[in-house]
Parts: C-alpha cells; structure tokens; sequence
C-alpha cells in the first residue's frame, strides 16, 4: 500500500483489479453491450411515454423519473469502468474519482426516494380511487419529482465537501470504481463530522423512503384482503414490477452495504467484483425490462414505435 503522510492525494488506485490477460477483451464487450441495452431500454420508455399524451399520467411520469435515473447513473459508472477494464494501470485523479463518487451515490439515493414516491402514488390509486385525481394533480407531481431530484443532489453535494478536504494516509481504494466510504476510510484526519453527517442521511435516505414503503404497502394490503376481486387485480397489476424493481434494488444495496463495512476477502474476487456491480448495472437493465414486460400499454406501445405503427 502507497502510504502517504498526511496530506490530500491527486490520485487513487484501484485495487481490486487483477490481471485477466486478453480476458479484458471479451469483459469489455460484454459491459459494453449492458450499457447499450441499458441506454437503448430506457431511451425508449422515456420516448413512448413522452410521445403519448395518454401516459401522461402521474404513475408514468414517476416512471420517466426512474428511467432518466438509470441513464444518469449508469452514465456515471460504465465509460469510466470501460476505460478501468481495458487499461493496464488502474489509476483516477481525485476530482474525477469524487466526481464519480457524486454520481452513483446520487443515483443511489434518487432511485430510492423515486421509488418510494411510486409507492405512495399506488398507495392513493389503490386505497383512494375516487380521490386519486384531486390527491395527485400535476402539480403536486411537479413537487414530488423535483424534491426527488434535488434533495439527492444537494445531500451528496455536502457529503462530497466533507469528504474532498480529508487529509490522507493511502490512495487505494480496494474496488472497481470509487466510493465515498472507502476514501473516508483512507483518512488520517478527524472523520466525526463525516460519520455524523453519513448517519443522519442514511436516517433520511433509508429509513425514511423505506418507513414510507412498508406503510403503504401494509395500507394496499388491507385493502386488497378486504376489497373485490377487481380492486386486487388493479393491486397486482400495478404493483408487481413496482415489488419487484424494490426487490432487485434492496438486494443489490445489501451486498453494497455488506462489501463496505464488513470484509469480505473470503469471497472469490470475481464474486465480489460481480456483487459491488450488481447494484449499478443490474437495476438500470431490470426496470425497463420489468415494467415495458408487465405494463400491457407501455407494451403494446413500445411495439408500434419500434415497427413505425405510431
């Protein structure tokens, strides 16, 4: 390990790369290829929905949300892991590593309160059919969506100004990408601002969005065991690649969380290199595969743009 006395590096090194041989080739094309369906799935949700004035509706708009989330967070992952996986020397300079650091956790935490604001919108369509339209007006739409967007981009703003002045005794950073927690770890310098800071956003970015799931959830429950045989099929039909997207992103978070804070070197390196990926790559290619699969109208609709129907 490179040690430094001290003082604020210019660079980072990743060390969680090994040496594959010509094996680089073919791990490039493949991550070139997720990034691809990851851009082209999304893309065209985003246009559909857009293009066709009776989707614009509250459930569907929340759906652009999501989606724009997965280009932008992707975005901030694969040109830079491309480059890391066909390079010999897996080195970054600190201001693009910190900028990389903003994008996924503001990624992170956009599709989590994203989500979560989904599951209030079904929670009032399911429970409150009458009220739905009076409830959930453009505007308030408009509100919810850009809470949702920036929130998230002003926490990580002042998560990044804590931790880009920490003096530092180490630059490198045993995963593939960078990673605020991990810089943090690096620090010779006091951290108790930072470790306050990161406990009350974990309060408000997970345990708030997650508290407002559960008791919406448990509210279309109730109403479902108590409601006709048509009420639940409305529940099901909306909420299945709603429960499912939520599924996938808690999975992925969990091994995120567990490769950070706990260690992990008893694992296959390519295991843990597949887990601290699957939270960044397999969530932005699973919602538009789940919801343009499940969502008949969003189907049928992607079928007549696709074959120039439309």
């Amino acid at each position: 390990m490179i040690m430094i006395n001290s003082t604020q590096v210019s660079y980072f090194t990743f060390g969680a790369y090994f040496d594959i041989g010509l094996f680089k080739y073919l791990l490039f094309l493949i991550f070139l290829c997720f990034y691809a369906v990851i851009i082209c799935a999304n893309l065209l949700l985003i246009v559909v929905i857009c293009k066709n004035r009776s989707l614009h509706e509250p459930m569907y708009l929340f759906l652009v949300s999501l989606f724009v989330n997965e280009l932008y967070g992707s975005t901030g992952l694969f040109p830079f892991l491309l480059v890391q996986i066909i390079s010999d020397i897996h080195n970054v300079s600190a201001s693009l590593c910190f900028l990389q650091i903003y994008c996924v956790f503001a990624y992170g935490t956009i599709e989590i309160i994203n989500l979560s604001i989904m599951s209030y919108d079904r929670y009032l369509a399911i429970c409150y059919p009458l009220q739905y339209n009076t409830s959930m007006t453009s505007k308030k739409v408009t509100m919810l969506i850009t809470l949702t967007w920036l929130f998230p981009l002003i926490e990580v703003a002042v998560t990044i100004s804590l931790s880009a002045p920490l003096q530092l005794c180490g630059n490198i950073i045993n995963k593939v990408y960078c990673d605020n927690y991990s810089v943090v770890k690096l620090a010779c310098s006091v951290t108790t601002v930072n470790n306050i800071y990161g406990l009350i956003s974990l309060c408000l970015i997970v345990f708030g969005p997650l508290s407002l799931i559960l008791y919406t959830y448990m509210k279309i429950l109730k109403v479902c065991f108590s409601g006709s045989k048509q009420t639940r099929q409305k529940a099901v039909s909306t909420c299945t690649p709603h429960l499912a997207s939520l599924i996938n992103f808690f999975f992925g978070s969990f091994f995120e969380i567990l490769q950070s804070r706990f260690d992990m070197s008893s694992l296959p390196v390519m295991l843990r290199i597949f887990l601290s990926l699957y939270f960044l790559t397999c969530q932005p290619i699973f919602n538009p595969l789940m919801y343009g699969l499940q969502m008949s109208k969003i189907r049928s609709l992607c079928k007549s743009l696709v074959f120039g129907e439309m």
